[in-house]
């Protein structure tokens, strides 16, 4: 009997050291992660900074001084993504000009604030508005008819300072936002509809040079619609 109670007793010792020494394992595995190398760093660095090319949303907008129609893709960026950069291709069809053109626009969009209106399942549900958006964009026109600097066919200071290669254009819209819930969600995180005024510098000029200019040969109205990807 005590040479079977000892042999219990040697046993119990003997699985108490294995879970010891199990456990002391664990802590060391833990203590002994290795630390990130300088070239583990700058990979992660450089994918990181890949990862930011990557578009966060794409748009198509009617009118405001880019065409017809335009399509493009963009970046939103910032603390509350309160800053978006789009590119924009559109297209001018050929019954209001000589022939169909292409444009190109690069813009900048500010969103000050949103408001939501309804909330759903989470603070990412449901509807808002941004019932103010500021733009500044410039875009250009392909062709052989436009052009960045004044031909020598013309005066000096013929045109001025003016460019038909390049318009600078500034804008003011507002925008209504449906957050799609999480279980619906496939290709999109929120849709936007917006509308924008704009106008041009040429079209301002004018207007400062002549005060008779009518203010809707001046102003522009654009709509669009804005798909949130990621």
């Amino acid at each position: 009997m005590k040479w079977r109670i000892l042999a219990i007793s040697m046993l119990w010792l003997a699985a108490l050291s294995d879970c010891a020494a199990l456990s002391l394992g664990a802590d060391s595995v833990y203590a002994a992660r290795p630390i990130p190398s300088r070239y583990d760093l700058r990979v992660r660095r450089y994918r990181r900074q890949w990862a930011a090319l990557i578009p966060t949303q794409f748009l198509v907008q009617n009118a405001g001084n880019m065409g017809l129609l335009s399509f493009g893709t963009g970046w939103d960026y910032g603390r509350r993504r309160q800053w978006e950069t789009d590119l924009l291709l559109g297209y001018i069809p050929a019954h209001q000009t000589s022939r169909g053109k292409l444009t190109m626009t690069v813009k900048e969009n500010f969103i000050p604030w949103s408001i939501i209106l309804t909330r759903g399942a989470s603070s990412e549900e449901g509807w808002s508005v941004e019932p103010l958006t500021a733009s500044v964009y410039v875009n250009t026109v392909y062709g052989h008819e436009f052009w960045k600097s004044q031909p020598g066919r013309y005066p000096n200071g013929y045109y001025d300072f003016m460019s038909t290669k390049f318009r600078l254009n500034v804008a003011v819209g507002q925008r209504l936002t449906w957050h799609i819930p999480r279980e619906k969600r496939r290709q999109a995180r929120s849709i936007s509809f917006f509308y924008e005024v704009s106008s041009c510098d040429l079209y301002l000029r004018a207007k400062f040079v002549d005060g008779t200019v009518p203010l809707k040969d001046v102003l522009g109205l654009s709509l669009g619609l804005k798909i949130q990807t990621l």
